[in-house]
């Protein structure tokens, strides 16, 4: 499989995902992982962000009271309130890019 040739879920290929801006991949991995009802990988996310320490009252099982689906992306939008993401952007972009392109 060669870099132009997408044979993933999100339909593009690494370097048309990498022409995005965080906030698409994230808005789109996201939507992916809400449609996939996938905790893993929201509890994933909110361990890189730079307020992670508040969260750590979350224990991300999923048969636990903790975050639902909703209440992560919730969680994610409090944190960044979509403004910057600081130091963790490379970090999240990279995380986000491989979810859309390997699960």
């Amino acid at each position: 499989m060669t870099e132009s040739s997408p044979s993933n879920g999100s339909g593009l290929s690494f370097a048309e995902l990498d022409t995005l801006s965080t906030e698409e991949l994230r808005e789109r991995a996201f939507d992916l992982a809400r449609e996939r009802r996938d905790v893993r990988f929201f509890w994933s996310v909110v361990q890189h962000l730079p307020n992670a320490d508040e969260a750590a009252v979350l224990d991300g099982s999923p048969n636990s009271v903790g975050p639902t689906v909703d209440e992560a992306s919730a969680l994610w939008r409090e944190f960044t309130g979509h403004e910057g993401y600081a130091e963790t952007e490379p970090l999240l972009r990279a995380a986000f890019i491989d979810y859309l392109l390997n699960r």
